[in-house]
């Protein structure tokens, strides 16, 4: 049969020959239960079917997060493929407009006592035209007739303004406050 008989003092034991090695299986079961839930965040109970629970919900939980951080990684390499496309046509409107050589350009003109004419050339970049709308407003101008041409990677803007609340604006200031905005642009 598969009993051993060991004789000890006088006492008879009957061991399983597989006794020993059912023992180390089942102390190596439970040294990887332990690590997995030494591994585990997510811990509500010590027996063996709720590791086992907790280490699958916490891979699904890890799952989930992957998936949403693949979706925002995917949304940003979209994002910056158009960007990049953007400054593509950015450059290629510079390149542009120094290769027909043409320079950015201000002309101021008294139209009347209070207004002015002006005429505008600069490059032809994405958000320049709304940044100069903004700066013109932040220091009091106040566009009334605006025309903007776009051509050969320039943008041509003509406008009559007058200051706010009737103000009188002085050609030089008003030619050297646009010279100085297109130049931080």
């Amino acid at each position: 049969m598969n009993r051993k008989r060991n004789c000890d003092d006088d006492t008879r034991e009957f061991k399983s020959k597989n006794l020993e090695v059912e023992r180390r299986r089942r102390e190596k079961l439970s040294r990887r239960l332990l690590m997995l839930r030494s591994i585990n965040p997510i811990i509500t109970n010590m027996n063996r079917g709720t590791i086992i629970v907790d280490a699958i919900t916490y891979i699904e939980k890890l799952q989930d997060e992957v998936q949403s951080l693949s979706q925002q990684l995917h949304q940003m390499e979209t994002t910056s493929e158009e960007t990049a496309e953007a400054k593509i046509d950015e450059v290629e409107a510079v390149e542009n407009m120094k290769n027909w050589g043409i320079q950015a350009e201000v002309s101021v003109a008294q139209i009347d006592e209070n207004k002015l004419w002006v005429k505008i050339i600069i490059e032809n970049k994405r958000g320049g035209f709304s940044k100069l709308i903004q700066t013109l407003n932040y220091f009091g101008i106040e566009l009334i007739d605006t025309h903007l041409t776009t051509i050969k990677g320039a943008f041509l803007i003509t406008s009559c303004i007058q200051g706010k609340d009737g103000e009188r604006l002085e050609i030089n200031q008003t030619k050297n406050l646009l010279k100085d905005i297109i130049n931080d642009m």
